[in-house]
């Protein structure tokens, strides 16, 4: 029996065992980002870390390419542990992340210069990978003459030159226009399934459901505060896939309902972490709240809609979707759950009603739900002047936050009140008042 070998255990290339990432702060207790995270990354597997923003999987995805260190756990790449940069790694960023002042080819060879490569095979790796990724003929251009699709080509091929036995992506396609994203992805993966890149696996961040499911043997469906693997989800769809295809929607599908599952799970809050004052509020308008509202009820959801069949039809992300359904749970408009998004009582009436009647219920349930726009409003009705400065309450939060955090829960706070009048604020003086209130 000791001789019997893992087939699994052969196919791994990458190990992370229990990785723990904290960041101090100045104030308040230390904020975990990833807490006991665990996962393997196989040969010629392409996985998928899909959640939403503020789940670590970026963070996880730098302490996979040695650029920071992990709190606590271990990262094994072909079953060596792995502290700081390794060769066997290389990352495409969202941000392209070019030198503006170097041409294509230049941008290219960099990772090679610093390998240490003499310059004629440096040239010669190079212009391969440059012919690789689809650049012949724009060797010579700088970064500015290329479009954001090129620009991306240039990242890719600078990766890939260095023969990693590993690429890390991180949201590679975010940044570039639908079209674009689509013909870099379709090259990418012919390339991939032809067996022309010089790398075995590949980890794919991404917030996009259809990416995932389009690219992976595997979604690892993040869950947040602190940052963990909530599931796992295989796809055995062959490729090349088909949005269409029964199937691949099925699959799309039952990642939104995972990721809902995961919403609804946690005293009704969604997606917020933190109770009481400490809850973190998204960057979400009261224009994207009535927007969404209106969509849910419009034709043909009549209020009850599923968040694929919404996403599709609002041209929406994860990232842009999600925040905004999870507020209107938030607020007991609506309610999140196996992939679907309803719609309650005063969910339809907000609807239905002309715009004061919106404003007044919007302010009965920002008060009734939101701890924190209740306190503002007590502190104020409590002082005889009525004023009080927006620092006394983003001192408070940074008891419990991060100072970014506390400023994006102050602003997002600070809109949902002004449209619903329940506090007025001077951006010059930084002082709540309740001059303007109803």
């Amino acid at each position: 029996m000791d001789s019997i070998t893992n087939p699994v255990q052969d196919r791994t290339l990458v190990a992370v065992d229990r990785i723990r990432k904290v960041y101090p702060k100045g104030s308040g207790e230390d904020l975990l980002v990833l807490d006991n995270v665990s996962l393997t990354l196989g040969k010629n597997e392409i996985v998928s870390f899909l959640g939403r923003s503020g789940c670590g999987k970026t963070t996880l995805l730098r302490i996979l390419a040695g650029l920071m260190p992990a709190t606590g756990g271990e990262v094994r790449i072909a079953g060596k542990s792995v502290v700081g940069p390794s060769p066997e790694v290389a990352m495409v960023f969202q941000s392209f992340a070019l030198f503006p002042w170097l041409t294509v080819l230049q941008n290219v060879e960099i990772g090679l210069e610093a390998q240490g490569v003499a310059p004629a095979e440096r040239k010669r790796r190079a212009l391969a990978a440059i012919d690789l990724i689809g650049l012949d003929g724009y060797e010579s251009a700088y970064p500015k003459e290329l479009s954001g699709g090129m620009r991306q080509r240039v990242g890719i091929a600078r990766a890939v030159v260095v023969q990693p036995t590993v690429l890390l992506m991180d949201e590679a396609f975010s940044a570039l226009d639908v079209l674009t994203a689509e013909t870099l992805r379709t090259d990418l993966m012919d390339l991939w399934i032809e067996g022309r890149l010089p790398i075995s696996a590949i980890a794919v961040v991404t917030h996009n459901i259809e990416e995932a499911v389009l690219l992976s043997d595997r979604v690892l469906v993040f869950g947040s505060n602190p940052g963990h693997v909530a599931a796992e989800i295989r796809i055995e769809l062959p490729h090349p896939r088909n949005r269409l295809d029964p199937a691949f929607r099925q699959i799309v599908e039952d990642l939104y309902s995972t990721m809902t599952e995961r919403a609804g799970g946690k005293a009704s809050q969604g997606h917020f972490f933190g109770a009481g004052l400490a809850m973190l509020l998204p960057r979400v308008s009261p224009n994207m709240i009535a927007g969404l509202l209106e969509a849910v009820a419009a034709d043909p959801h009549q209020g009850h809609a599923g968040l694929p069949e919404l996403a599709g039809d609002l041209h929406m992300e994860v990232d842009d979707l999600f925040p905004v359904a999870e507020v209107l749970q938030l607020l007991r408009f609506a309610e999140l759950g196996d992939g679907d998004i309803k719609l309650t009582e005063p969910g339809r009436q907000f609807v239905g009603f002309e715009p004061d009647a919106r404003k007044k219920l919007f302010a009965q349930h920002l008060l009734n739900y939101v701890p924190l726009a209740g306190h503002i409003r007590r502190v104020l009705d409590e002082r005889g002047t009525h004023r009080a400065p927006a620092s006394r309450f983003r001192d408070e939060l940074e008891d419990h936050m991060s100072e970014s955090f506390a400023e994006q829960t102050m602003r997002t706070v600070t809109s949902w009140g002004r449209f619903g009048e329940v506090f007025a604020y001077d951006e010059v003086s930084g002082i709540f008042s309740l001059d303007n209130p109803g």
